[in-house]
């Protein structure tokens, strides 16, 4: 094409720049005819894999992190359940091959078979999750007798902090000031001593020398928390740590350094080795015990952390010095704050996912409802205020040891 007259001809801007980004996406070669110099662009048969390699991969890779990085939590909770119903769909596949070795056959009866495990599966999940599930204990309720009387378990030499029993009811441990920790059997009384291990031993699980005023490694023991399969064991204390122990084995087995004060209180989640600690340090850390890591640190409370509850749900419930409770959502990464007229709240419970229990310093119960701020219900002088010379009998007269 000619040009006009005086006019420059139209040159084609080549970028002289060479970014890999760029010469990565390309996927057409020039190829040159000959000495004329003019190409013909042909199309490349090789496959997207050939050109994915080394770093080219890792990009990749990291392009799919930070894709599950900036979806939203409904996106996560539906990429979750979907993953779960193909899961719960190969196990159903995998029951029916095992029937059909067996000598069950017939399309349609499998298909059906298939689909009603699944939605068992799932309508189980779903009831657990919602906290509505009934498990039969038995089909009538004896009442106690008269004479009947508990039993006095003297193994601690100084005051016993933390109690709690595991979910099938047949172990108990507890913990004192002295540094012991106990493991009970239930129905026969009997009581076996937690050792623990060496500086050295501490060191190699993970612990670090506390800083500040924190007694160096001190064995005072504030907490304990039992997982919902009994396997694990979680203690915490004055030095500052979150200790995780073997209860098949006795054994100490991880250390979580991080809280800069007191670990005040440890809780499961149920059904999971997921694990939440409250702090003096104001803060609420969650741990792995299974993998042995540490995933989250949740912030809201202007003072000492004193207690917390779990359920099933990623929900955790704490209670402070700061005359508030906070129901922690972890996937929404939102909290609800509720606030007592009592100075201090000491413990809290769940009833339900909706409802729960505080108790507070001047010996009343709260009933809460995650509809209101303030209390549905206060029960007041629930417990009486004792003096340290307050003696504690039976009804029998006896004074109990």
């Amino acid at each position: 094409m000619k040009n006009k007259k005086g006019s420059r001809p139209k040159v084609k801007k080549v970028s002289l720049v060479k970014d890999p980004f760029f010469a990565a996406e390309s996927k057409k070669r020039r190829k040159l005819d000959g000495a004329s110099g003019k190409g013909n662009v042909i199309e490349s048969s090789e496959s997207d894999d050939d050109f994915i390699g080394g770093s080219d991969r890792d990009a990749v890779e990291e392009a799919d992190a930070d894709e599950f990085v900036k979806e939203t939590a409904d996106e996560a909770r539906k990429r979750l359940a979907t993953a779960a119903f193909e899961k719960f769909r190969k196990n159903g596949q995998k029951k029916m091959d095992e029937e059909d070795d067996e000598g069950v056959s017939g399309k349609e009866s499998e298909d059906g078979q298939k689909d009603s495990l699944v939605a068992q599966i799932l309508l189980q999940q779903q009831l657990e999750e919602s906290g509505r599930v009934r498990r039969a204990i038995a089909s009538r309720v004896k009442k106690p007798e008269d004479t009947d009387e508990f039993r006095v378990l003297v193994k601690h030499r100084q005051s016993v902090t933390a109690v709690v029993l595991s979910e099938d009811d047949l172990k108990g441990f507890s913990a004192s000031k002295d540094g012991t920790i106990m493991h009970w059997d239930v129905d026969s009384g009997k009581g076996e001593k937690y050792q623990w291990p060496s500086e050295e031993v501490l060191r190699s699980h993970g612990a670090k020398d506390p800083q500040g005023r924190a007694t160096k490694h001190s064995k005072q023991v504030l907490a304990l928390a039992v997982s919902s399969d009994g396997r694990y064991l979680a203690s915490g204390g004055l030095d500052r740590h979150v200790h995780i122990w073997d209860t098949r084995t006795r054994e100490h087995i991880q250390a979580f350094p991080g809280h800069r004060g007191p670990v005040s209180c440890v809780t499961f989640r149920q059904g999971t080795s997921e694990l939440f600690s409250g702090s003096y340090d104001r803060t609420v850390k969650i741990w792995n015990a299974e993998d042995r890591a540490y995933l989250n640190t949740l912030f809201g409370h202007q003072s000492e952390v004193l207690n917390m509850d779990c359920l099933r749900k990623e929900r955790v419930l704490t209670v402070g010095r700061d005359r508030s409770m906070q129901l922690f959502k972890v996937p929404e990464e939102s909290r609800l704050v509720f606030r007592a007229p009592a100075s201090s709240l000491e413990c809290c419970g769940f009833v339900s996912n909706d409802e729960f229990l505080s108790g507070s310093d001047d010996g009343s119960i709260e009933l809460w409802s995650v509809l209101r701020k303030k209390p549905v219900c206060i029960f007041k002088n629930a417990h009486a205020l004792l003096t340290a010379n307050n003696n504690f009998e039976q009804k029998d007269g006896n004074r109990i040891p």
